[in-house]
């Protein structure tokens, strides 16, 4: 009988101390406080893709900056990459032409892309019907006009 007491009371013991260190651990769960997470954008507003050649490899961008440069737009260094400076170049001249590529905010767009087809289009380079998609067409036409310089 005694043995069953024991038992009894070791059983109990056990249950009640697991049930306790549940609801510690529960309890410290609970308040312990959150870490701060940081957001995945610093700002409210998303950032500009860093470098879009739209297809182009880097000899093909560095013409595309040349020209922009040669023609007085500034596109800045020409390194072969169609950055942010290289679309603002290219958004003045689009609009001091009459393409329409809207803001000058380097951002690489619908109106960019559809000033770019119109372009391409009037200077011989097919880039299809100029809807603010650069897809395969626009892209080739743009290879294509960078191939024979400017």
């Amino acid at each position: 009988m005694r043995s069953s007491l024991v038992r009894a009371l070791v059983t109990t013991s056990a249950v009640v101390g697991i049930a306790a260190g549940g609801l510690a651990g529960a309890t410290a769960s609970v308040a312990a406080p959150q870490q701060a997470t940081k957001p995945a954008v610093s700002s409210p507003h998303a950032a500009i893709l860093a470098v879009n050649n739209l297809g182009l490899d880097a000899a093909h961008a560095r013409n595309w900056q040349s020209c922009l440069n040669a023609w007085g737009f500034n596109a800045g260094t020409e390194d072969g990459q169609l950055g942010t400076n290289s679309w603002k170049a290219a958004q003045r001249m689009l609009n001091a032409w009459g393409y329409n590529a809207g803001t000058v905010d380097g951002a690489v767009g619908p109106n960019t892309i559809t000033a770019l087809q119109k372009f391409l289009n009037a200077v011989g380079f097919n880039a299809g019907t100029p809807d603010g998609i650069a897809g395969p067409q626009t892209r080739n036409a743009f290879w294509n006009y960078n191939d024979t310089g400017c």
